[in-house]
Order: C-alpha cells, then sequence, then structure tokens
C-alpha cells in the first residue's frame, strides 16, 4: 500500500508506475483523506483490497473534460454528493443560498452543484457512454427510492433513474462496495450485478426478481399521498439486514427500481480495521493557498467510536443510512488513534469529541441484535425504553478512563451529544457522575427539541417529564461536585404537529428556564425520514392519522420568534403568535409574561423613526445625485471652455 494522497492527476498515476486506475472516485467534497469523510473510507477500503483508485475532487459540472484526467477508468466510476446532501449544503431550511460551505477549499460556496449525484453522473455518462457508474454516499443514499424533495416541492423518482448510472451502494457501504469491485474484476456485466446487500439496480422485468414486496408504482403515488406515506413506511420497516425484505419500486410498466435488503454490519475487528488505514489525516495539500478545508477543524482530533443509532428520532435519517443496529470500535484502537494525535504539531492536548451520531451508545441495544435484528415496528427507547433494553455505560466510561490517562492529553471532550434517556435508564450513576467531573467544560449540550409531549410523539423522543428528570439529575450531581454548570437545550421549531399552541408553551418553558437559546432549528424536511413523509403527505406513516404541518412561511417565523421571544426584533411576530393563540395573558408586566404591552404611541414613534431614517437616507442619495450632477455640470463647462479657445486659435 502506497504512502501519501491517492493520486489526484495523470502525472501522479503515472509517478506511481500505473497505466490506468481501477476506479475514479468523483467527490462533491474537497479530498480529505479523513476518516470522517466518505470518500476517504470507500477509497482507502479499495486501495486496501489491492485496487487501484484516482481521485478527482469537485469536478467543474459544465466541463466534460473534468472528469476524464485518468481516462476510462479500468472498472468503473464511483459518484458521491460529499459528506451531505448537495441541498442542504447548500440552502437553508428558507430556501435562501447558503454564504458558505465548510468542505470547500476556503469554505467557498458553489464548488459542487446542486444534486451534484445526479449532475455528475450525467457528466460521466456525456463522455463514457457504457462505463458502470455507481453512485454512494449520503446523497444518494437516502434519494435512492422515490423521495419528497422539499427543495422543488415534489415527489422525485429514484437517483438512480435521474442520474443514468447503473448501480447505488447505499448505506455504508465498505462491503458493498468490495462485493461489486470484486464482481466486475471478475467479468460480470454491471447490469448482471443483481445480488449484492446494500444495493440498488434496476430492471426491465420483474420476473427476474424473487422474495420481494412491491411497493406502489411512481405515477401511482404522485396522485395519491397516502400512497406514498405507505410506501415509506414499509421502506422504514425494511431498513434491517436480517428481516429486511427486498423492495420493487415500479415506474410505469418496462421499468422497475430494485432496493436489495441492507448490508450486514460490521464486526468490530472490521470497524477497527478500516480505521486503521494509512489516512494522511488532513486536507490535500493543493488546497493550502485556499486556506485549507474549514471542516477539517472539528474532526481532526476528535475520535468516531461508534455508527448506527437505535434512538430513532423520526426527523433523522440515520434508520434509512447507517442502521439501528449499534456497532463500535474496540477501546485499543481509539486509543492508539488518540495517541496519534501527540505527533502533530497542531495537537494542543484536547481531544474534540468522542462518539457517533450518539456518543454514549457503545453497544447494540440488547443481546437480539447482532443476530435477529432490530424490532420492525417497535423502537429501543420511544416511547419508553424497552425492558429488553441494556442501559450500561462501563465499556464508554473505561474508554474515556483510559484517553484521560494518555500522557500529553489535557482534556477529553463530548460533542456528539448523548441520549439523556439512555443516561436515566442506566441503574448506576456513574457515568453521569463521570461525564459532569471531567468532560463538561462549563456547558454540556443536550437535544430535547420540544417540551410538548403532542410533538415530541411526532418527534419520536421521550415525553418531556424525562427531560426535566434528567435536568434534575444534572444539577444535583453538579451540586455535590461543587461545580457550576448549565444545559444546553435544543430547541426545534414547526416540526409536525406543532400548532402555535404548542409553540407558546415552548417559550413559557424556556422563560421558566431563564435562557434565551441563540440558535433556533426550524424543521428541515430532509429526504427519508418518517417527519419529513408527514411533511409531505399530512398524515403519520405509522398510524396514517393526521397531522398538523405547519408550512406557512409567516407561521413558521412566528413559531421561531416565540423561542427567542426576548429578541426585540421578534416582538412583532411575538406578539401577533400570542394574539392568533388567544393567548393575550402572556402580554403585561407579571413574571409570568412574555413581553410587555407597547406604551400609547411607541408603535407611533418607531413608524416615525423608521421614517425619518429612509427619508434620510433618500435625501442623502438625492445630495448625492446631485453632487454628482455639479460634477458633471462643472466638467462641462471646463470641456466647453476648452472648446472655444480651440475653435479660436
Amino acid at each position: 500500500m502506497a504512502e501519501g494522497f491517492l493520486p489526484v492527476s495523470r502525472q501522479e498515476m503515472e509517478e506511481r508506475g500505473w497505466d490506468a486506475v481501477d476506479f475514479v472516485y468523483i467527490s462533491g467534497d474537497a479530498y480529505v483523506d479523513h476518516p470522517s469523510f466518505g470518500h476517504a473510507i470507500i477509497t482507502r477500503t479499495l486501495e486496501a483490497h489491492g485496487y487501484k483508485v484516482g481521485m478527482i475532487a469537485q469536478p467543474d459540472w459544465k466541463d466534460p473534460s473534468s472528469v476524464t484526467e485518468f481516462g476510462e477508468p479500468r472498472l468503473g466510476f464511483l459518484v458521491s454528493a460529499g459528506n451531505m446532501d448537495s441541498m442542504v449544503n447548500h440552502y437553508s431550511v428558507s430556501k435562501k443560498r447558503r454564504k458558505a460551505d465548510a468542505f470547500s477549499p476556503g469554505g467557498v460556496m458553489g464548488m459542487r452543484p446542486d444534486y451534484a449525484a445526479v449532475v455528475y453522473g450525467n457528466l460521466i455518462r456525456q463522455t463514457y457512454k457504457k462505463t458502470p457508474i455507481i453512485l454512494g454516499g449520503i446523497e444518494a443514499s437516502l434519494r435512492r427510492l422515490a423521495h419528497y424533495d422539499y427543495w422543488s416541492d415534489r415527489l422525485k423518482r429514484s437517483v438512480l433513474l435521474d442520474s443514468g448510472a447503473d448501480l447505488i451502494s447505499y448505506g455504508m457501504g465498505e462491503r458493498s462496495i468490495i462485493e461489486i469491485a470484486e464482481a466486475l474484476e471478475s467479468g460480470l456485466a454491471v447490469h448482471d450485478i443483481t445480488f449484492i446487500p446494500g444495493t440498488v439496480y434496476k430492471t426491465k422485468d420483474k420476473e427476474d426478481v424473487y422474495d420481494a414486496v412491491i411497493l406502489p408504482g411512481f405515477e401511482d403515488m404522485k396522485e395519491d399521498r397516502n400512497l406514498y406515506a405507505r410506501s415509506f413506511y414499509t421502506q422504514y420497516c425494511n431498513t434491517d439486514p436480517f428481516s429486511g425484505k427486498r423492495l420493487i419500486e415500479p415506474y410505469g410498466d418496462h421499468l422497475y427500481v430494485v432496493q436489495n435488503p441492507p448490508s450486514k454490519p460490521l464486526s468490530q475487528a472490521e470497524m477497527d480495521e478500516i480505521y486503521q488505514y494509512p489516512y494522511m489525516r488532513t486536507y490535500h495539500p493543493s488546497y493550502e493557498k485556499a486556506g485549507g478545508v474549514p471542516a477539517i477543524a472539528e474532526v481532526k482530533f476528535s475520535l468516531v467510536s461508534n455508527r448506527g443509532c437505535f434512538g430513532g428520532c423520526n426527523f433523522c435519517a440515520l434508520t434509512f443510512h447507517q442502521g439501528r443496529i449499534l456497532q463500535a470500535r474496540s477501546q485499543d484502537s481509539l486509543v492508539e488513534e488518540a495517541r496519534q494525535f501527540l505527533n502533530d504539531p497542531d495537537f494542543k492536548g484536547y481531544i474534540h469529541d468522542v462518539g457517533g451520531p450518539t456518543a454514549n451508545f457503545r453497544r447494540p441495544s440488547c443481546e437480539k441484535q447482532s443476530t435477529c435484528g432490530v424490532c420492525k415496528e417497535k423502537q429501543c427507547l420511544f416511547p419508553k425504553p424497552c425492558r429488553n433494553l441494556k442501559a450500561d455505560h462501563r465499556d464508554y466510561i473505561g474508554l474515556l478512563r483510559r484517553l484521560r490517562e494518555i500522557p500529553g492529553v489535557k482534556k477529553v471532550f463530548i460533542r456528539s451529544g448523548i441520549r439523556f434517556d439512555y443516561v436515566l435508564a442506566d441503574p448506576k450513576e456513574d457515568f453521569l457522575r463521570e461525564l459532569c467531573r471531567h468532560h463538561v467544560s462549563g456547558q454540556l449540550k443536550v437535544a430535547p427539541e420540544h417540551i410538548s409531549d403532542v410533538v415530541l410523539q411526532k418527534m419520536g423522543k421521550p415525553q418531556a417529564n424525562v427531560y426535566q428528570s434528567f435536568v434534575e439529575k444534572y444539577e444535583s450531581i453538579n451540586h455535590r461536585l461543587g461545580k457550576k454548570q448549565y444545559l444546553v437545550p435544543y430547541l426545534m421549531s414547526s416540526h409536525p404537529g406543532s400548532t402555535m399552541k404548542e409553540a407558546v408553551k415552548l417559550a413559557e418553558y424556556i422563560r421558566d428556564m431563564g435562557y434565551m437559546p441563540e440558535q433556533v432549528q426550524d424543521f428541515y424536511p430532509t429526504p427519508s425520514t418518517i417527519s419529513t413523509c408527514m411533511y409531505y403527505t399530512g398524515v403519520d406513516p405509522r398510524d396514517m392519522k393526521p397531522v398538523y404541518i405547519p408550512k406557512n412561511p409567516h407561521e413558521k417565523a412566528m413559531q421561531r420568534a416565540l423561542i427567542q421571544y426576548r429578541d426585540p426584533k421578534n416582538y412583532d411576530l411575538v406578539m401577533e403568535a400570542l394574539q392568533k393563540s388567544g393567548r393575550m395573558d402572556l402580554v403585561g408586566y407579571g413574571r409570568q409574561c412574555l413581553i410587555r404591552p407597547r406604551r400609547q404611541g411607541e408603535k407611533q414613534d418607531s413608524d416615525q423613526k423608521l421614517r425619518r431614517q429612509t427619508a434620510g437616507h433618500k435625501s442623502n442619495q438625492r445630495q448625492s445625485a446631485s453632487g454628482n450632477d455639479g460634477k458633471h455640470r462643472k466638467k462641462k463647462t471646463i470641456r466647453n471652455i476648452h472648446d472655444k479657445k480651440t475653435k479660436r486659435n
């Protein structure tokens, strides 16, 4: 295995003595050879199995020659939009263009196209008509079947059809990508690769597909949103590698997209092996002039200890991507990686994170999951912890202690977030005490998301009294330790199920908490989540009952403003929200009030001030224009005098 970065040009390929590469990897992200980046893991996995891979990061999607740097690869193209869905990367929930892209050199926005997986696939097809194209990464994974696209506000086809690709490797693709490579290496045509778990393919003959569940047709789902809700929940119930069925999605009478069951989870030894590949652990040196790639800053000295999540939040796509079965690395593997930090001159002794989707998950939620999979229609923690749940933090505590004992390590932080209901399910207080004593630096961020049980039920989150119990226990332990440390809750507005009544209830909780959140997250309908399905269809796919959906931008603005009701800029929105919800009892001078009534004339004074500012601005514009006209007249006079003198001479 060669040292250094993978080749990014034909010259670097030839310097390795290669005539061609087996695979060309096209990435929407800048090239960062670190195991927190999907393209790094997949390319290093292929390299470890003897395949030659060339990397083309952020090609110019307007120029077909930008994907021809290495010529035609021997086996195929691998395409990923990057670590994020390109539309989430580009746009805020209000559909406004973001100003920066942390995954691009210098944080510059616009280095990849919208719907990058589709655009890159078609870009390749312009030049290479028959070369296999395999899509991967989170964008392709979550758009592998028909899906609601928030940015165009419509149901879209499988990304496999619109991209011109041959296969999708969905989920965490280490297993499937090697099986695909071996199949292509054996001489099998890409259209005959129909049997690999964790892949999606297309066919014209559904009779060739066996043991499958047929989903509603795409055209039918476009006409009937309830059909889409039922289809989505069928997909959701088949995300487990042990019990999941093969799914067929028809597109007319002669085209079908087929999803094979997910790949099996990795063993601990396999996880360790993947994270021990010779990553350079930084961005490619060609980005140095641009100031590097910002996304590396937070992960460079962080440790990925697990993947998968049995938390099952409805607004999270992890169930569709990484799955619900927890996979973890060994303590030895993580300690060895932490020791490598000491060789980096930028390491100041602080490990930024030890976690994954949920930091304090280090084992499957129950014993049977490793052999039988997860329950189809039951959650491990929602609405209450399952009686089979094994809440045990001993392994995580042991890991954190070993990391703290490494000479040169000053502090170990936990920033991935913890599941507070899982903490409470552990009969011992050891972890919470250890957390407060060693791993909190003034503030601990947690995610209750809301305080209304109506909304929490739609979120798949525990009831409000569970979070309150955690708050009390956290404060009690900090008091005993003699520490003043606070909780910073993440809160979400406008989630399905949240009426103005629930939004006001959340504002009242914030009032009683005495803390105004600096940031508010509006619900973002990203592909392939239960919450997004609710947003699009207006029903909960779990029981097909109607759900209230706050879609009007003005209503969403009011719900968001209520969370930050102390901000003077939000006064009018908060007042309107309280009026509409019949809660004018919260306008006044009492301790329970959110805002004070405006004094008589205050609104008029405010409007007059605004008019004066506007008038002053217009006056300045007129004066500026007048000044420019004066300069123009002066120049014209001088020019006339000069012309007359010239004429006399």
